[in-house]
């Protein structure tokens, strides 16, 4: 790719996030951070955790996107009753105009490009794990065949932290499918008194599309072929390696307090976020400062707290920040 040709995608690349960003704060008020982490892991090509208590904007933020993406949306409402064949499809008993019987595969609400999962943590284990090869392999097995899922495909879910009765805590496998956890927190004064003049007078107007899927798979390519020095791999590797509590460079509180660190995966999803949030910035090179910025939504879900841990209230955000405190940025020998 020429430069010239390069310097266009990467204008392309800033005119579609500001339009997606202009469209979304038309219908949620604030939540800058939330939608700018949401939209770094859509670009990455990842998976999104949403955790806050009702009422928040978290489902309206989902919608939203697909509609600005035109993107074939479904949402599933997890509850206890809810079957694995509710999500994937199964197989029917059509009869023909000739009388004959035959299976046919009617499609689950998983065959779509954008997928809202609400209350994930509300269905059982089994229902959970149907999720897990459509979200790893980007294909399902079902009614005994397997069957590709259309790219892009997203999974974003919902959980609330408070009401946890009746609720099934995610598996550590399904979690480590997430790119980012997002926490969606409260709006303040001025954004709540924002959001009653939105919803209590005029009905907005629909929302418009501002980047198709061909246009938004180009942009996820781009950022593939953002450049990640081998600094910035490097210290990528220190932060997950950190969080290891028998690995001789882990941090006081991963050593006291983890049960388990966070898998490779937290590792790429630091240098792919990094690499978005640079073309974010108008930076065409992953930085060290781009990590530290995208480590916490990377890491947190991904750190196992052991008993005591849990016990002491220790939160998984306490533990990336002493990652972001004592890790080294450059390896010793580099220093000086």
């Amino acid at each position: 790719m020429s430069p010239s040709e390069l310097e266009q995608q990467i204008e392309s690349f800033h005119r579609a996030v500001t339009a997606l960003r202009a469209e979304i704060g038309r219908m949620l008020v604030g939540q800058e951070t939330v939608v700018e982490q949401t939209l770094i892991a859509l670009f990455a090509g990842g998976h999104v955790l949403l955790e806050g208590v009702p009422g928040l904007g978290k489902t309206l933020l989902v919608r939203t996107l697909a509609q600005a993406l035109d993107l074939r949306f479904q949402r599933i409402q997890f509850t206890p009753d809810l079957m694995p064949a509710d999500i994937l499809g199964t197989n029917l008993v059509i009869e023909g105009p000739d009388g004959r019987r035959r299976f046919e595969f009617q499609a689950g609400p998983i065959f779509a490009q954008l997928i809202l999962a609400d209350e994930i943590n509300r269905a059982t284990p089994k229902t959970q794990s149907a999720l897990l090869e459509a979200m790893q392999e980007r294909q399902v097995t079902a009614a005994g065949e397997r069957r590709r899922l259309e790219e892009p495909f997203f999974v974003l879910a919902t959980q609330n932290p408070i009401d946890q009765e009746g609720t099934y805590p995610l598996p550590e496998a399904q979690l480590d499918r997430f790119f980012f956890k997002i926490l969606v927190g409260y709006p303040d004064e001025a954004e709540l008194v924002e959001v009653l003049d939105r919803t209590t007078g005029e009905e907005p107007e629909p929302v418009r599309t501002v980047l198709d899927r061909s246009t938004l798979l180009a942009h996820m390519r781009l950022v593939r072929q953002v450049p990640a020095p081998r600094p910035v791999k490097d210290y990528a590797a220190r932060l997950v390696l950190a969080t290891h509590p028998d690995h001789p460079s882990a941090v006081p509180l991963a050593r006291q307090y983890l049960r388990y660190g966070s898998s490779p995966r937290g590792a790429q999803a630091l240098v792919l976020a990094g690499k978005v949030r640079a073309l974010l910035h108008g930076r065409l090179n992953a930085s060290l400062e781009d990590l530290q910025a995208v480590a916490p939504p990377a890491l947190r879900h991904r750190l196992i707290l052991n008993f005591e841990g849990q016990a002491e209230g220790i939160t998984p955000d306490q533990i990336v920040s002493q990652l972001l405190e004592q890790v080294p940025r450059l390896r010793p020998e580099t220093v000086g």
